[in-house]
């Protein structure tokens, strides 16, 4: 399997080099040349799988014979067996035709720990092989620093730096970030926004003779390993809901845009996905995109829903690549404007084929509270502001006939990771889990810099054994 750049002058690689690459040469996002389809037989053989064997299977055709079969599996094995739940992604039945899926039993409670457990696995199994060491350079908007630091913690083959917008993530959030103290592991906190981390790390990638002399690489989204990593899920649960002779839909809490790609993913790879609802909070350039195709920048607003402050999604560009049919030049207009301009505006007919796959809803925090409350009131379940704003644009799918299919929408973090919220909502305070009771006493260590690319240079030379 080879993989070329969404902006189409990057060198083609192989799948270990894409993973350690992370973002592309050229500024773009690593895809692969064909996407693998399994056959209805073939989803119905995988039916049964345990969920880390269900994950080698699916991983193994965009690996190729770069890893073999059987390591898969054990890196799997490997990344899952920590999880608390035996299901590792279980399913529950709010409604009728509506379900919810907890991604939330992995060590940071988040779902960002179905993804960053095994890429850290493959991250560490990789370099052995090579001999190398790397440097891992990513943003946060809260749940994917203290993932991928747990990911990576201790390891000798990887030093990893983690930006979050000082201020701006919650103090579960921060502190399960900045209470690692392995040697390996550094916490900025920038004065800035989610944009202005993801921003400072595209511009450290993009700056050839760094990246080289550091060994950069990225553990953010724009990591095709992440992706294809949270294609699973979705078909665990597809599977488990009857795919491939029944169909299913999904609604998920959007930021950055990986999570519902992965989505897309598995619906091109054969699964029958119905409908994907993307659910924003009051940043939401996603829901106007879909709602006039032009996908414009304004400012980011702080919110109940923290880790979707965000208003450049850098994951649409693989959707987009996808929809120009592969046209890497198109594209490329397409994001030199987007970067010069603040803004783009895609054809009509392009706009109406996403459309007819997606559609997107806006919640703001007052909205967050009342789903929070409603869903806590009619099913007993408590959820956090994110996974609030999946259930309800799972909720206004159905009710405007968007898909007919059991729609799942996806619990994306603990309700103990944003214990206000949830309390004012409901009352109840979401405790933490017994084995992170003691979080809020542990000691704390990150350095706060300023929102410069020059800043976060220099500490990362200083600090990097590389």
């Amino acid at each position: 399997m080879k993989y070329i750049s969404t902006r189409g002058t990057a060198p083609i690689l192989g799948f270990s080099d894409v993973v350690l690459a992370g973002l592309a040469e050229d500024g773009g996002l690593y895809v692969p040349q064909t996407f693998q389809q399994f056959t209805a037989a073939e989803w119905r053989s995988l039916t049964a799988l345990p969920y880390p064997q269900l994950a080698a299977r699916i991983m193994q055709p965009f690996v190729g014979d770069e890893i073999p079969l059987a390591t898969l599996e054990r890196l799997a094995v490997e990344a899952y067996q920590p999880f608390r739940h035996p299901a590792i992604a279980p399913l529950k039945q709010l409604a009728h035709n509506h379900w919810l899926l907890e991604l939330f039993h992995g060590q940071t409670l988040a779902f960002k720990d179905y993804a960053l457990q095994f890429l850290g696995k493959l991250f560490d199994y990789l370099l052995q092989q090579r001999g190398e060491k790397i440097t891992v350079v990513g943003a946060t908007s809260g749940d994917t620093g203290s993932a991928a630091i747990e990911a990576c913690r201790d390891k000798s083959t990887i030093e990893i730096f983690i930006l979050h917008p000082h201020g701006r993530v919650s103090d579960v959030q921060r502190r399960q970030m900045t209470t690692v103290l392995s040697p390996n592991v550094h916490n900025i906190a920038l004065k800035g926004t989610f944009d202005d981390c993801q921003d400072i790390v595209k511009a450290l990638f993009n700056d050839l003779p760094f990246r080289k002399q550091h060994n950069l690489s990225a553990i953010n989204s724009i990591n095709w390993a992440r992706i294809l990593a949270q294609v699973v899920y979705y078909a665990s649960t597809a599977l488990a809901l009857g795919a491939p002779d029944r169909p299913v839909s999904f609604a998920v809490p959007t930021g950055n845009f990986g999570n519902v790609y992965a989505a897309f993913v598995a619906r091109k790879m054969g699964l029958p996905i119905e409908h994907l609802a993307i659910g924003t909070n009051k940043n939401d350039i996603l829901t106007r995109f879909f709602a006039s195709g032009s996908m414009a920048v304004t400012g980011v607003s702080p919110t109940l829903a923290p880790s979707m402050d965000i208003q450049v999604s850098s994951n649409f560009e693989r959707l987009l690549f996808d929809a120009y049919n592969g046209d890497s030049a198109k594209l490329s207009t397409t994001m030199q404007e987007f970067r010069a301009t603040g803004q783009y505006t895609v054809p009509p007919a392009l706009h109406n084929s996403l459309t007819a796959l997606f559609s997107a809803y806006r919640f703001d925090d007052a909205d967050i509270t009342r789903i929070i409350s409603t869903t806590y009131q009619t099913t007993g379940e408590l959820i956090d502001p994110h996974t609030a704003i999946g259930v309800a644009a799972a909720q206004h799918a159905l009710a405007d006939g968007r898909t007919t299919a059991p729609i799942v929408s996806l619990a994306c973090a603990h309700p103990a990771k944003f214990p206000d919220a949830v309390q004012a909502a409901t009352g109840v305070f979401p405790e933490l889990p017994l084995w992170l009771s003691d979080l809020h006493s542990r000691e704390e260590r990150m350095v706060v810099l300023e929102n410069s690319v020059e800043a976060i240079r220099g500490f990362i030379a200083a600090k990097d054994i590389i």
